[in-house]
Parts: structure tokens; sequence; C-alpha cells
């Protein structure tokens, strides 16, 4: 896609920090990165979200980021490890292009991925249930 920089950085184009590449991935090194060793798995091919995304390269992105996982747990010694991929502005996705955060954790790194649980009534929950996968 023209002036899509993950494109122009999955690509090559544009300088990185890459960690690992092969013919359909690059992996960088976040510029803003909420640890030491953040990276971001990026599709050489554009796609603008996970819903655009086919089958087949999600599982290959998935498949990248335990490559990626399994050298930063090596190399940095992080304690544990965040995968975290959002999808539309409403999900804190920034850029338009679908890239998957692979995030060392370390022992009191001050980082946090969090949401506020709610509390839905088991009625809801079933009622939530069959509009996703209809009544039974």
């Amino acid at each position: 896609m023209n002036g899509c920089i993950f494109c122009k950085i999955a690509n090559g184009e544009i300088p990185s920090n890459t960690i690992y590449e092969d013919d359909a991935f690059r992996v960088i090194l976040d510029n803003g990165p909420a640890t030491k060793g953040h990276a971001l798995v990026l599709p050489k091919a554009h796609y603008s979200d996970l819903f655009e995304m086919p089958e087949e390269a999600a599982a290959d992105a998935m498949k990248v980021a335990k490559k990626v996982a399994a050298l930063l747990k090596t190399k940095l010694n992080c304690d544990g490890l965040n995968l975290v991929q959002n999808n539309g502005e409403t999900a804190g996705q920034t850029v338009m292009h679908f890239h998957l955060h692979v995030i060392p954790r370390y022992e009191n790194d001050g980082q946090k991925i969090l949401w506020n649980p709610t509390s839905p009534s088991a009625e809801e929950l079933v009622d939530i249930k069959n509009k996703i996968v209809g009544t039974v």
C-alpha cells in the first residue's frame, strides 16, 4: 500500500532494528518500547488488520511470534511475555498495518496490560453466547 510506513519498514525501504526476517515477515524492535526487547511482527504484505489477513498469514504471524519469543527469552532472560495485537482505533491500533507486539516482561518493569472486569449475569453470558454461535 502506497504511503504505509510499516509496508516500507517491512520491505526494507526504511531502516529498522531488525531482529528476524523471512520471506513473509520482518520483526523489528519498537522505537517506543514498553520494555527492553519489545518487538513488532510485521507482514511484508499489507493487511490493515486481522480481519483483512488471510488465515494462513495469521497463523504464520503467530509462528514467527513464537520464534521471536523464544529468542527474547533466551537472549534477554525475560521473566514472561505478552503478545498484543490491536484491531481498529477503538482497540488502540495507531498504524493501520497489521502488527503483533511481542513484549518481554521483567519483574517490576512497571508495565501493565489491564482491563476492568465486568460482572455479567449468567443469563447475559448465555444471551451473548447465543448471539455468537446461535441457539441450540
